[in-house]
């Protein structure tokens, strides 16, 4: 299975070596890989910047992956969730997209389009901290559909 990670922005050092290193743990499972866009930081408005990321984010997105984009509008997953969610992923045979806007989120039109929307809870994070909970937890439901020791939650 191929999973891509489509993300708004760079990440700065310490998220960087973070996310690296589940990328790396992840790698046992399946292929991994990140594409980054460049954040509009310059647009006029918080509404033209989500779209002129949602476009860019759109041109990347890889054919024939089922899409997961991560909004606060998403529904909240245990990791449990996400291992039952990844397992049925798996049985599908296709590749998993997930995508994360950059500082104010992504624009509606596109989370919309999106199979499923992930909220990973009610807290404001750093969109750099999202897409390393994102790894994490990806990395966790593979463990957990392993019976490998990492999980210890319920």
């Amino acid at each position: 299975m191929e999973i891509v990670v489509v993300a708004v922005g760079r990440l700065r050092p310490y998220y960087r070596e973070a996310a690296d290193d589940y990328q790396h743990r992840l790698a046992r499972y399946a292929s991994v890989r990140e594409v980054s866009v460049r954040e509009a930081s310059r647009a006029p408005t918080v509404d033209v910047q989500r779209a002129q990321e949602a476009d860019a984010l759109r041109r990347k997105l890889p054919p024939r992956h089922t899409l997961v984009a991560l909004s606060r509008e998403g529904d909240a997953w245990t990791s449990r969730d996400v291992a039952s969610r990844l397992e049925r992923w798996l049985e599908q045979g296709k590749g998993l997209a997930f995508a994360l806007g950059g500082s104010s989120g992504l624009a509606p039109t596109f989370s919309d389009q999106a199979a499923f929307r992930w909220s990973l809870g009610p807290l404001t994070l750093p969109h750099e901290l999202a897409r390393v909970i994102v790894y994490e937890q990806l990395y966790r439901a593979f463990t957990i559909l392993r019976g490998e020791k990492y999980h210890k939650g319920g």
